[in-house]
């Protein structure tokens, strides 16, 4: 099969990925400017409206998103593997700087309150994901400005706030629809009138730094970050080992039992805040007049607990609940964000888990030796880095286990794609493989989306990183999962079958391997769709329907395999 980067399409993207790179290697600061030219005749899905005179607020708000708030004063982003990378290259002591999280990108970054943010990468793709987000920022920022600065009546954004009637007439003198308006006012809130205050105040003109992209550097972060999750748990690897890549909340709920356990005072926060429209869907579960499941409701208000002041406390007594079940929490420090988890099957309180995992014999698990290693999803190519690096330690890998968001070009958000084939835009290489999962496994825990399995998936180098004619190939060859992490662990579960490095541009037979692997992605985005992105909306608490679906089959194959094995153990030991 030809390859997508072989088409008309691509050219432009490639053009955009080699100027930025070529740019990169200077030793002194770029400046972001010089690529919005190339970035906007790229034509991406995800900023249609580069080239236009009006915002583009889907794409401003998807930057806005997973960019950290002091982002409005920052002119200066330097990338690098590692806070000692930052101290050697004269930065700084970046860990001594604020910490810079963003709302829905996990990076690390550091800002030292004035103009500079450091931002720890852990592959070439975290830099194919930085760069189009700032320059698509302040493309997006500096049409704002200009617009700004051209009102008739400047006492108009002061007003944005207060008076509706006013923010209609902001909205137009901006370009923007009210809907795109209110948006940006449901993520500033009551800071609306400062933030465009600030727009209006300057230009943007970002610089940018890359102290080393060394492939030496990225495999020295990977050995630091495993490094010290061992040291969390020494012995780590010793047993054998389910591996799971998904997030930090929805497997350790389900096992945990302790959102349940938590329910009556997870429910006096719900009355106590002014979400009506929560209150209204717990009422509506209640009385059963929506398909939700009280569980995932339950989920959802823990993460929004946790995160008020009142909330702190219960960290603390959730780690003490955990820790009675055999579930260890191991924050990633000092390298890239990923934080891991692991949980000892034997320790495992079967009257805890979630009903949906109930209703089976579990009385083998107390009798295992295995464990469950999960870590909160990676971006792109340190997928690959961070499974080989696992898969050197580990004594044994009984299973292989990959969640994520994906974008769908057949289904709607919030359905669940099961890919048998996978496209690698990294490696250029083909993989089949056996899926674990299927529709019958997954179907019966899904309550608003549709399960398609059978399906073909490429993982894409960066979000912002296709156009319409490139999906268009992809579509034409019956390609409906974009994702980015399925083919760099594919290519780590190649060399762990096989005694040498993955090939590249190949189609690559998977199906004869020795351990069991799962791959299911939720949609997150239609891209193309005009503005169906996870910039102009979020999953909210419906996120959680394909996300506990997608979990919940995960964790009952593990039992199943795991009960298989104990009694496969147990005839072997047993006298003929």
């Amino acid at each position: 099969m030809k390859t997508p980067l072989e088409q008309p399409g691509s050219e432009e993207v490639e053009l955009y990925m080699r100027t930025y790179y070529s740019l990169l290697r200077s030793n002194s600061d770029v400046q972001i400017r010089t690529l919005e030219h190339v970035h906007a005749g790229m034509h991406s899905l995800l900023h249609p409206g580069a080239e236009g005179e009006a915002p583009d607020m889907s794409a401003f708000i998807y930057t806005l998103l997973r960019l950290p708030d002091c982002i409005q004063q920052v002119t200066r982003v330097v990338l690098g593997q590692s806070c000692d990378i930052f101290r050697r290259s004269g930065v700084g002591d970046v860990e001594t700087w604020q910490i810079a999280a963003a709302r829905a990108r996990r990076r690390r970054c550091y800002f030292d309150g004035e103009e500079t943010l450091a931002c720890i990468v852990a592959s070439h793709t975290d830099i194919d994901d930085i760069i189009p987000i700032l320059t698509a920022y302040q493309i997006e920022w500096n049409k704002l400005h200009r617009l700004l600065n051209g009102l008739p009546d400047e006492g108009l954004i002061q007003a944005a706030n207060a008076n509706p009637d006013l923010r209609d007439e902001l909205a137009a003198a901006l370009l923007l629809s009210r809907e795109e308006m209110d948006k940006l006012h449901q993520i500033w809130g009551e800071g609306l009138s400062a933030h465009l205050a600030k727009i209006a105040s300057r230009r943007c003109h970002f610089h940018i730094q890359l102290l080393n992209s060394t492939m030496t550097e990225y495999r020295r972060a990977t050995h630091g970050w495993w490094k010290h999750i061992e040291s969390a748990l020494p012995g780590l690897l010793e047993q054998p080992v389910y591996f799971i890549s998904s997030n930090t909340h929805s497997m350790v709920n389900l096992l945990s039992g302790f959102a349940l356990k938590k329910g009556p005072e997870l429910l006096d926060f719900l009355n106590g805040t002014e979400d009506s429209s929560l209150q209204k869907e717990w009422t509506d579960i209640q009385e059963r007049t929506v398909p939700s499941r009280q569980e995932n409701f339950l989920y959802y208000l823990l993460k929004k607990y946790l995160s008020t002041p009142e909330g702190q406390r219960t960290r603390q007594e959730r780690r003490v609940h955990e820790s009675r079940c055999g579930i260890l929490r191991i924050d990633s420090e000092h390298f890239f964000d990923v934080d891991a988890q692991v949980v000892e099957l034997a320790q495992l309180k079967p009257e805890w888990l979630d009903p949906r995992l109930q209703g089976q014999d579990l009385s083998f698990l107390k009798n295992s030796d295995a464990m469950i290693l999960n870590i909160d999803y990676p971006l792109g190519l340190a997928a690959y880095n961070i499974l080989s690096k696992i898969a050197e330690q580990a004594f044994q890998i009984l299973g292989i286990y990959i969640m994520g968001k994906a974008a769908t070009l057949n289904g709607v958000i919030g359905d669940v794609m099961i890919p048998n084939v996978v496209h690698d835009e990294h490696s250029h290489n083909t993989f089949y493989f056996a899926n674990a999962f299927s529709s019958d496994a997954l179907a019966p825990y899904l309550i608003y989306g549709t399960c398609l399995d059978n399906q073909k998936s490429v993982t894409v180098r960066g979000t912002f990183l296709q156009n319409a004619s490139y999906m268009d190939v992809f579509y034409r060859e019956s390609y409906t999962d974009i994702e980015m992490e399925a083919g760099p662990y594919l290519s780590a579960l190649y060399e762990m079958s096989r005694p040498k490095r993955h090939p590249v541009d190949r189609v690559i037979n998977l199906h004869q391997i020795p351990f069991d692997v799962g791959i299911a992605h939720y949609a997150s985005d239609t891209p193309l769709g005009k503005g169906k992105n996870l910039g102009s909306a979020t999953l909210s608490y419906f996120g959680m329907d394909p996300t506990y679906a997608v979990t919940v089959a995960v964790i009952r194959r593990i039992f199943a395999l795991e009960r298989a094995r104990l009694a496969q153990k147990i005839a072997h030991l047993s006298p003929s």
